[in-house]
């Protein structure tokens, strides 16, 4: 077989799947900044449980740099947010498609900067496909964009279209290393204590978390399925768009069974470039031909050139952009082997030179996901407050308190970003980051205003799990604010 067949057939990438690519991309932002927009006030502001002083005392390198840190008011964060929507809705219709990825990429790194409290590894998965998405051609097809120039391949293969397939496969790679390495995973043993798990489990899962067996048997699957998630890239044609699907699949079955957020869709967009043109031409009913074209369609593309014109750059001389589009793809070419070399070193395949830049540390792996050891306990917040009449409340949840356990602990979080900055500010090493929660539930008491409450008191409640055997709950003290000092 020719080599460089074989190459691009298997590291480039349908146009038709990087226009759903692009729409997935502004999908699961909007989703996301509507799912962020119902805690603005609580995540993004000076009133907030993060504080600009706050941030830039913790984060003192990035958090200067995020744009939505430049004011704390929450009619600047409204603005930016809205800002968001508008370049994420450019994404899904194509229109002037790499400005406005441009755009929404930076919009959503800075916003993800601004609380790092409440990230989780999605957040990071999303960064990487705007990078990706950056230099990709993903207004080629079915777009605004697409009906105003002239119509070109439906493959392309390149050096980022290998660096955002290459991405999904070293994610599941280093996750399946970091899995391997105990034996909790390949023993079962794992996933029951990740479904044991009340904070995370919902809808189906209650379900599923009764039949160990079934869990035991879904782990199996999945642990082979990232053992040999590079069949993803080495698969063309049909096996590869099956696999995809499977994988996918797989996503929405942790959707549906544990509260994670947007990360599954996020997930679930990530392979999509890997759908092959087989599938774009079935779906048609029609074996592949040249983007269709037609009297109709040149039409539809005078009038959007007329009322939407082109963007005009200045123009280049060719020698400049040959060696421009050269050094571009070197540059790409080092960010991905730079990429798969950390992911390697992360995991420990090989060791870090001491006298790199880490000193001869291990860096940290970005894609561990419940690996290699999964969570063992069980947390859930307590925060008693004390009003001027002497009452007790509940300053998290509202009404009378109560030391019981919630009755479902995963929707005893407003959100999975609440439940995920409940986790990170109680393991936070600043107490400083504890008593921002605390501060912001004396500002914000259900109760009504801040003076009819006297003082905060948040706990973590942990519950370790034991698999059928005792599990004692413990409390441990947060922070405590006194509401009516000064």
């Amino acid at each position: 077989m020719d080599v460089r067949a074989a190459v691009v057939s298997r590291l480039g990438a349908d146009t038709r799947s990087l226009a759903v690519f692009r729409v997935g991309i502004a999908a699961v932002v909007l989703l996301d900044l509507l799912l962020r927009s119902r805690y603005l006030g609580a995540f993004y502001t000076d009133a907030g449980v993060l504080p600009r002083a706050l941030l830039f005392a913790v984060e003192p390198t990035l958090g200067p740099l995020s744009l939505h840190a430049l004011s704390g008011a929450v009619w600047f964060q409204v603005a930016l947010f809205v800002l968001t929507g508008v370049g994420a809705a450019a994404m899904l219709v194509g229109y002037r498609t790499t400005l406005a990825t441009l755009v929404t990429g930076l919009l959503v790194v800075s916003l993800h900067v601004r609380n790092p409290l409440v990230l989780n590894g999605g957040d990071l998965v999303l960064q990487m496909l705007f990078l990706w998405g950056l230099f990709l051609p993903l207004g080629e097809r079915w777009s605004v964009d697409a009906l105003r120039e002239d119509p070109r391949d439906e493959w392309v293969t390149s050096v980022a279209t290998a660096g955002v397939l290459c991405q999904v496969v070293v994610i599941y790679a280093t996750n399946a290393v970091l899995k391997l390495r105990g034996d909790a995973w390949l023993s079962g043993d794992a996933i029951q204590y990740v479904f044991s798990l009340e904070m995370f489990v919902h809808g189906v899962g209650h379900w599923l978390a009764n039949y160990p067996a079934l869990l035991v048997a879904f782990d199996k699957v999945w642990l082979g399925m990232l053992v040999g998630s590079g069949l993803l890239v080495l698969a063309t044609g049909w096996p590869r768009a099956l696999l995809a699907a499977a994988y996918a699949a797989m996503h929405v079955g942790m959707a549906a069974t544990m509260q994670l957020g947007v990360f599954p869709f996020v997930a679930v967009v990530a392979l999509v470039p890997f759908v092959p043109s087989v599938v774009w031409n079935a779906l048609a009913g029609r074996a592949h031909r040249p983007v269709a074209t037609g009297p109709r369609v040149a039409r539809v593309r005078e009038t959007l050139r007329a009322r939407l014109p082109l963007v005009s750059t200045p123009s280049l001389p060719p020698d400049a952009l040959r060696w421009g589009r050269k050094a571009l793809t070197v540059a790409l070419a080092a960010f991905l082997v730079v990429q798969l070399a950390y992911s390697a070193a992360s995991v420990g395949l090989f060791p870090v030179p001491d006298a790199g830049p880490l000193d001869g540390g291990e860096p940290e792996a970005r894609w561990n996901m419940f690996a290699p050891e999964p969570l063992s306990t069980d947390r859930w917040l307590k925060a008693p407050a004390t009003t001027v009449d002497g009452d007790r409340i509940d300053a998290f949840h509202g009404g009378a308190f109560t030391w019981d356990k919630p009755p479902d602990v995963s929707r005893s979080y407003p959100s999975a970003r609440w439940r995920k900055y409940a986790t990170n500010a109680a393991d936070a090493d600043d107490q400083s980051v504890r008593e921002g929660l605390s501060d912001y539930l004396c500002e914000r008491s259900p109760t009504g205003p801040a003076a009819a409450v006297q003082n905060v008191t948040v706990y973590s409640v942990e519950q370790p799990t034991r698999l059928g055997g005792e599990e004692p709950v413990r409390r441990v003290r947060l922070a405590s604010t006194n509401c009516t000092a000064g």
